[in-house]
């Protein structure tokens, strides 16, 4: 029988009694049609008003909502990876961001791979003076044999990697991404493959892209799981955020 205090006529649980109601809520979050369909809506309308590009990380943009940094801040502090691959640099609030959180957890490496990195954007990512030092910036095509292989002489073998995929939302580009870097990747460590939302939402007439629905990084992910077992969707993860850039691409490794 738990011992529970009544303070200020206020009943306090325990952490755990307390994480047990979250969980329960984020179950029935997930369960309502109504309120899943109306969050959906907020993104779509709220993305013509650049929503999803307005946050900010020590002063370089980080293009994600809020909902799915809480997501990855969680992921990092779980798992306590050694290295972050983040594919996609953009404009550098992303890999600040981990940064951050790895140095907090005295991991090793934060490595950014775009296809071009401008000067004065490296110049500011490096000018984080002990922050800079967990950054590692590779320019070039992601899947080339020659990143690919910049990768692996960083990584030394570690298989205590957190791979995220933000670049090239083309399905065959994406899939290509998930089969080359899935294999850094540890039991128990993720691999979050960004902007699954595109599949799910009507095509972007606003922002006309080369991917839209039934080719984008939605429809990689499910090829990918056909095909690889060492793979599952964190749906407990997912049920917690209702509003996500990301559903069904937070993939941990279960193998």
């Amino acid at each position: 029988m738990t011992n529970r205090k009544i303070i200020q006529g206020k009943e306090i649980i325990s952490k755990d009694e307390f994480l047990d109601l979250n969980k329960n809520a984020a179950d029935a979050m997930s369960q309502d049609h109504e309120l899943q369909h109306n969050a959906k809506n907020v993104l779509i309308k709220a993305d013509e008003k650049r929503w999803i590009h307005q946050g900010s990380w020590f002063g370089e943009p980080l293009l994600n909502l809020p909902q799915d940094i809480f997501a990855l801040q969680d992921i990092i502090w779980r798992t306590k990876p050694d290295f972050i691959i983040e594919v996609g640099v953009a404009w550098g609030g992303g890999v600040l961001f981990e940064a951050m959180l790895l140095d907090y957890i005295d991991g090793q490496k934060v490595i950014g791979l775009d296809i071009f990195i401008p000067k004065d954007l490296r110049e500011r990512i490096m000018s984080h003076k002990k922050l800079s030092d967990r950054i590692e910036l590779i320019e070039g095509d992601s899947t080339s044999e020659k990143t690919i292989e910049k990768v692996k002489s960083i990584l030394n073998g570690s298989k205590k990697v957190l791979v995220i995929l933000d670049s090239y939302h083309t399905h065959q580009h994406v899939l290509n991404e998930l089969k080359t870097f899935s294999q850094f990747v540890g039991k128990g460590n993720y691999l979050i493959c960004g902007d699954t939302i595109v599949e799910d939402i009507p095509t972007q007439t606003h922002r006309p892209r080369p991917w839209g629905p039934g080719n984008n990084p939605g429809t990689a992910v499910r090829e990918f799981l056909t095909e690889n077992d060492c793979f599952q969707v964190d749906e407990d993860l997912e049920k917690k955020l209702l509003i996500t850039c990301h559903p069904g691409g937070y993939l941990q490794a279960v193998k």
